[in-house]
């Protein structure tokens, strides 16, 4: 009895190990913006379209100071290119969540260094990678690359959260 309670037990510990998507080697054929792109994967004649948020980043949104420079160098590292995608998760848009390479270098962790991204610990990804991103991070900001450049820049789930504060009726209630 106390055996197959080890072997369920090892098995729910380490299902994360075992259920882990193998990476893609795909085409990145469109950028959404500085965290979000489409990929083209699988073999000729049965590609497969992927939108995937890149893991443990948050880029400006398009309309927000930086968004289009973001976008901008995001394309810069990645479109046209070959990527290979790790999925992470999905997120709640039905996104695969991925971290991303193309050219053989992490593109969330350039977009962070280069001034172009925040960290974005949901999940605690960004932390299961060592605190890595947190420190390209802090030398984009000492150095004000990017949204850097701005003593005070937004970050972009703050500016959503006052965009959806904004959107909502100002007279408060009912007509009754």
């Amino acid at each position: 009895m106390h055996l197959r309670a080890l072997l369920l037990f090892s098995l729910l510990a380490f299902s994360p190990l075992l259920t882990q998507a193998a990476p893609r080697n795909c085409l990145v054929v469109g950028i959404s913006d500085g965290d979000t792109l489409t990929a083209r994967c699988g073999r000729i004649g049965a590609y497969e379209r992927v939108k995937v948020r890149i893991a443990a980043i948050d880029a400006p949104e398009k309309a927000q100071p930086y968004g289009q420079r973001s976008k901008q160098a995001l394309s810069d590292i990645c479109f046209r290119e070959n990527a290979l995608i790790t999925e992470v998760d999905t997120d709640r848009y039905g996104r695969t969540v991925a971290d991303v390479s193309c050219n053989g270098e992490d593109a969330g962790s350039r977009m962070v260094s280069q001034g172009w991204a925040w960290v974005y610990d949901y999940n605690r990804i960004a932390t299961k990678r060592g605190g890595g991103l947190f420190k390209l991070q802090d030398g984009a900001r000492v150095r004000r690359l990017g949204l850097w450049a701005d003593a005070n820049p937004t970050p972009p789930w703050d500016w959503r959260k006052r965009q959806r504060h904004q959107e909502q009726p100002r007279w408060g209630g009912s007509f009754f």
